[in-house]
């Protein structure tokens, strides 16, 4: 095409012809992928057809020759410039089927991974539980047996990794079931029943009343029991905690707050990872595996929600938990 406009509407003039072959050329380099012995064959068959038409033309010998000239040197431009094209698209190509194998591999080595740890974990249940059942007969004959003690504080923090690990199979997998919940009590139920097995001060703070929103009472439990347990575990023992709760923007927002160490800024970016670096021991020395943020996180995606960290050293920690109210 443009070789056909360049001949007949150029009026045989040598700057014309050029800039409409240069066209075609960049049209074709660019936007067509071909082979090398098929690009070959077309730029040969296009020199000839422009010689051709050149030598026929009614013009002077000399432009002819220029036209000759030119002619050559179009045609190894448009063999280069598709020769680059080619390579280019080419490699982009295979590198796209290349993540895309990738990408294969890794779904059948995730759900892999989630099934060996879901076979694993329910495994282990059976004997830990018989362990943890042991221990507490043992603890009623001598609860003051340091040995027993031991043991059933070990089967407890080995059921409660093991509990991590299958939430952590489950909150990868799909939807969840949602139903309409009133916070106030809601959420005075879970503090009440801190409170009862802690001497530590829990308070809540609603800013405004009759707040609503359409959650999974027990996964959205299990987040505030995991927030609060961090709390706890990084403050001392005189520091409160609050829990707040308002709303902004048709958006919930729960906020847990504490008063204790705080996390340093270069820890905060993984807070959420699973098996996260961040994970430090508690102030009483209490042990992090790096799961229960990395669930809590999950579980308040799987509601369309935020979970996200506020923390300054020495000063303390907020917990913002943003959920869609109820309509």
């Amino acid at each position: 095409m443009a070789f056909n406009i360049s001949y007949i509407i150029s009026l045989y003039n040598t700057k014309n012809t050029l800039f409409m072959f240069l066209v075609g050329i960049i049209v074709a380099s660019l936007f067509f992928t071909i082979e090398f012995k098929y690009m070959k064959f077309i730029v040969i068959y296009i020199v000839a057809v422009y010689f051709m038409a050149t030598f026929i033309s009614q013009i002077p010998i000399q432009e002819k020759f220029v036209n000759f000239i030119a002619g050559i040197i179009l045609g190894i431009i448009l063999l280069s410039f598709s020769r680059y094209s080619y390579y280019y698209k080419s490699s982009h190509f295979i590198q796209i089927k290349d993540l895309e194998e990738k990408n294969k591999k890794i779904l059948i080595l995730n759900n892999q991974k989630s099934e060996i740890l879901s076979f694993v974990a329910h495994d282990l249940r059976a004997p830990l539980n018989n362990i943890d059942a042991l221990s507490q007969f043992l603890l009623l004959e001598d609860s003051q047996n340091t040995e027993i003690n031991m043991i059933s504080s070990s089967a407890l923090q080995a059921k409660n990794i093991i509990n991590d690990l299958i939430e952590v199979v489950k909150t990868e997998k799909a939807d969840i079931s949602k139903e309409n919940i009133l916070l106030e009590p809601y959420l005075n139920k879970i503090i009440d029943r801190w409170t009862s097995n802690t001497t530590r001060k829990i308070e809540f703070i609603q800013r405004e009343n009759d707040l609503s929103l359409s959650a999974n009472a027990s996964k959205l439990e299990r987040v505030i029991d995991n927030l609060i347990s961090n709390a706890l575990k990084f403050s001392n023992p005189d520091k409160p905690i609050n829990i707040e709760v308002g709303i902004a923007k048709d958006t919930i927002e729960i906020n847990v707050i504490d008063f204790g160490i705080g996390i340093p800024a270069e820890l905060q970016p993984y807070v959420f990872d699973q098996f996260s670096k961040a994970g430090r021991k508690g102030l009483q020395g209490e042990n992090s595996l790096g799961l229960g943020l990395h669930i809590s996180h999950k579980i308040i995606e799987q509601h369309k929600g935020e979970l996200f960290v506020n923390s300054k050293e020495n000063e303390g920690t907020t917990f913002t938990i943003k959920l869609p109210a109820s309509a």
